[in-house]
């Protein structure tokens, strides 16, 4: 391997110079540099990251701790984490949590013992003692998707509630009235947020949720194809069924398959985080969808301020609804766009109808 001294023997220049070139000092001539870099390419130089982070007590490198690296949502996110962080020239560790909060400490514990100079942790739950500890003994940290009420740390994440009024909305305008919804663990901010967010959107329209239409989940799909069950056993089952996150949806969708119920005929059916195969599903799903790059490319940025010494933002985006055909198909509305202006939907839709007629007969 090329030394700094076989660089700075190649381009003719001090050992000190190839270094302030390496560290982009300014004063440096253009050609001094131009030379230097020429030199690097030719002799295929690469710095010794190790003694470069003793010299500057930083590694460039991010830790990003994700709730469950098998849901399509986390997957997409760090992949969008990554690549942002490598435009900003760090590298990522991930570590998966897999919704345990002292896996999350674990993974937390490992990052710090390797130096990295900032997290991204998307929290399991509140009750995770070292990342807590962490954040308040002044470790670079942002909370991305999920967040911990009361800790003075940056929070990138996507406000679904306007989204979830849209949904409400649409289902209100098929003629759906006994609302179902499968939601998220309490101990999670996403998790209560979006069965708040179901509850009001019903109030509005003067719909109740009541205790035997909440479905308790844990965005896993066995929690989803339970509390479908449920749902379908109940003398007078819901009309529609929102699943808060996708991988309960799947486990709702196959509890539905296994009643020999057909979606929408039989029951509406929509998720929260629209993923790729939400598409190639029959029919396909209705979903809100976040904005997933923007989130990870957010959340990357306030790290690199905190890690660099400018002031963090949090950042709140909007989640929006993308109308499928799994809540019922409406004759007037186009599939796969997002319902930004109006909520509502026609009433009187005569495939809706049917399904409602079917839904009644159902033990």
């Amino acid at each position: 391997m090329a030394s700094i001294k076989d660089v700075a023997a190649q381009a003719g220049v001090s050992v000190a110079t190839v270094s302030r070139v390496l560290n982009s000092h300014p004063s440096v001539s253009p050609d001094a540099r131009a030379r230097v870099i020429a030199a690097v390419e030719t002799l295929g130089y690469r710095p010794n990251a190790v003694a470069r982070s003793l010299r500057t007590d930083q590694t460039r490198t991010l830790g990003l701790v994700i709730s469950d690296v098998l849901n399509p949502y986390f997957t997409e996110l760090a992949r969008f984490v990554e690549e942002e962080a490598r435009a900003l020239g760090y590298s990522v560790i991930i570590g998966n949590a897999d919704e345990r909060p002292e896996l999350q400490d674990h993974h937390v514990r490992t990052l710090l013992d390797r130096r990295i100079d900032g997290l991204l942790v998307s929290p399991a739950d509140g009750r995770s003692p070292l990342t807590l500890d962490a954040a308040r003994g002044g470790t670079p940290m942002v909370f991305v998707d999920r967040w911990v009420p009361g800790v003075d740390v940056p929070v990138v994440r996507a406000d679904g509630r306007e989204a979830v009024r849209d949904l409400v909305a649409h289902l209100h305008g098929l003629g759906h009235r006994r609302l179902a919804i499968i939601a998220g663990p309490a101990a999670t901010t996403t998790g209560h947020e979006r069965v708040e967010a179901f509850r009001e959107a019903l109030r509005e329209h003067g719909l109740a949720l009541p205790d035997a239409y909440i479905g308790q989940g844990d965005f896993q799909a066995d929690s989803g194809r339970r509390a479908t069950e449920r749902f379908l056993s109940l003398p007078e089952p819901p009309e529609a069924v929102f699943a808060a996150d996708n991988l309960m949806a799947l486990g709702a969708l196959d509890a539905i398959r296994a009643r020999g119920l057909r979606v929408p005929d039989d029951i509406g059916f929509a998720a929260f985080d629209d993923i790729p195969w939400f598409v190639h599903t029959d029919p396909p799903i209705t979903a809100i969808a976040q904005p997933t790059a923007e989130l990870a490319r957010a959340a990357v940025r306030a790290l690199a301020d905190l890690i660099e010494g400018r002031p963090p933002q949090s950042v709140t985006l909007p989640a929006r609804l993308v109308v499928r055909r799994s809540c019922g198909e409406p004759h007037d509305e186009p599939h796969d766009e997002p319902r930004g202006e109006s909520r509502g939907a026609p009433r009187g839709e005569p495939h809706a109808d049917r399904g409602r007629e079917q839904r009644r007969s159902t033990p």
